[in-house]
């Protein structure tokens, strides 16, 4: 197999996955310092609610802690800052870095624009509120609504407007900032565990049962219905069973390289596994709420399960998020933020975790059985290793840091809170935003044409068998579950 030679460490300054963990574990550290009083991370901008006739960026921004400080001067600084780590991260993997730079200064605008339009308070305030900031109308959509358009901003460069996707294509890495953005979100969990440890280990188990439970099925009956009723052959069935089962991008990648399928399978593949993430992202948050308002945590476990990439599943359950607890508060609850998209996340954390074992198990079964030819390549255990997805190293490191200053420093866990609370709060919404303009930018709708059978199969597959098994099995181990109420 190709790499089994690689050092352990290969890749730590060259991988985009190495270096979401970097870039979340730097912000990271920057927020621990409030522990000892000193603020590292307070110069961040957040949005919040403005009213049409009435902008100006000190309504619609807010530092978060440095008094005296115009929003502009916390948005500059947020643009300095992470212009600076990610233009270093993209320098270290080889991107060329003037034209990262370039498009990365144009993604940030684009995101930042779209987020503030989107807390317009028509676009954002619940139907309980209206009164409050005089509206006779509002689509009541939280803060949903800059994700949505977020993404159509980005479809409609991606597909309308080419010459300007081909210059924003060496920054927009959809994957790199929604892995950094669950980084910071091990940091969200590890707070959520200070004021409700029982609860998280809840969510965190169920969501293992259940990814558990769900992939002894996807896989084999996707498998099963591409090679007997679309006769598709065995490598192009595994590599597809795989991609719409597991982990979408990188499951693809990882079994078409355990199996050495044909070259053009992991990308035709992972074509379709963006494109249809994209119809997953746009209906199925709305789908969700519409169909069960009163099922929050199941709902996102279920996202999680059913929307391949990780990119599409951390923002289709940030829209979603928005979206039921927008819902909720029109009904008079208020759901505290957060519990929802971890929902979403923890359990394709536990998916991810899979990868690697997964292509180390089909890599043997391939070389032992399925091909079966004298002086194939030995498939050494390294090779689990190598395909787990670095990110969740990040997100564990995050989560389990405030778990230990909760269990042997609890003097200290009033100070933590600070640091972590702008770091995973919007630090972390920034990325999501950065991650929808940018998955919108690399979606090219017409690169279906062509597929065939393999877009017929996904389509069934996607809407047939995953969706309604995710569903049901979310239910059945996360039935019940509840986010807090604000002040409950």
């Amino acid at each position: 197999m190709e790499g089994v030679n690689r050092k352990w460490y290969s890749g730590m300054a060259t991988n985009e996955d190495w270096w979401a963990v970097w870039l979340g574990l730097i912000l990271f550290a920057a927020g621990l310092f409030s522990i000892g009083r000193i603020d590292l991370v307070g110069w961040m901008v957040e949005t919040s609610v403005w009213t049409w006739g009435d902008f100006s960026f000190s309504n619609a921004l807010d530092v978060t802690r440095y008094e005296g400080w115009h929003p502009l001067a916390g948005l500059l600084m947020a643009y300095v800052v992470f212009t600076a780590l990610t233009c270093l991260g993209a320098w270290s993997m080889k991107f060329n870095v003037r034209r990262f730079w370039a498009g990365w200064t144009v993604l940030f605008v684009l995101a930042w624009a779209c987020w503030i339009i989107g807390h317009e308070a028509h676009f954002a305030v619940p139907v309980n509120a209206w009164d409050e900031h005089g509206l006779t109308w509002g689509l009541s959509l939280g803060g949903g609504f800059s994700y949505i358009l977020a993404l159509a901003v980005g479809l409609i460069i991606g597909n309308f407007i080419k010459p300007l996707a081909g210059f924003l294509h060496e920054a927009a890495k959809p994957e790199w900032f929604i892995k950094t953005a669950i980084v910071y979100l091990g940091i969200k969990v590890g707070v959520k565990s200070m004021d409700a440890a029982d609860k998280t280990l809840e969510l965190a188990l169920a969501g293992a049962a259940a990814v558990f439970v769900a992939y002894l099925l996807f896989w084999p009956i996707v498998y099963a219905l591409g090679r007997r009723a679309f006769r598709l052959p065995r490598d192009a069935a595994a590599v597809l069973s795989s991609g719409i089962s597991i982990c979408g991008v990188s499951a693809a990648i990882a079994t078409a390289g355990a199996i050495r399928a044909r070259p053009v399978l992991p990308v035709m593949v992972s074509m379709l596994i963006v494109i249809f993430a994209m119809i997953e992202l746009v209906v199925l948050p709305g789908f969700y709420t519409w169909v069960a308002p009163d099922q929050p945590i199941v709902n996102g476990a279920a996202m999680g399960m059913t929307v391949k990439t990780d990119g599409a599943d951390a923002a289709a359950g940030a829209f979603l998020e928005e979206l039921m607890r927008s819902s909720a508060a029109a009904r008079g609850t208020h759901w505290e933020p957060g519990w929802i998209v971890t929902s979403a996340i923890m359990t394709k954390i536990w998916i991810d975790m899979f990868i690697g074992l997964w292509a180390f198990l089909l890599a043997i079964v391939w070389v032992r059985k399925v091909e079966h030819q004298p002086g194939r390549s030995h498939v050494g255990p390294s090779e689990i290793w190598h395909r787990f997805p670095k990110f969740v190293i990040g997100y564990l490191i995050t989560w389990f840091a405030y778990l230990a200053i909760l269990a042997f420093l609890p003097e200290f866990t009033a100070a933590a809170k600070p640091g972590a609370e702008v770091v995973e709060g919007p630090m972390r919404k920034m990325m999501f935003m950065l991650t929808f303009v940018s998955i919108g930018t690399i979606t090219d709708f017409s690169k279906l044409k062509g597929m065939g059978r393999l877009a017929l199969l996904y389509a069934v597959a996607l809407f047939v068998i995953i969706a309604p098994l995710a569903y049901f099995i979310a239910w059945l181990f996360h039935r019940g579950m509840m986010p807090p109420t604000v002040g409950g």
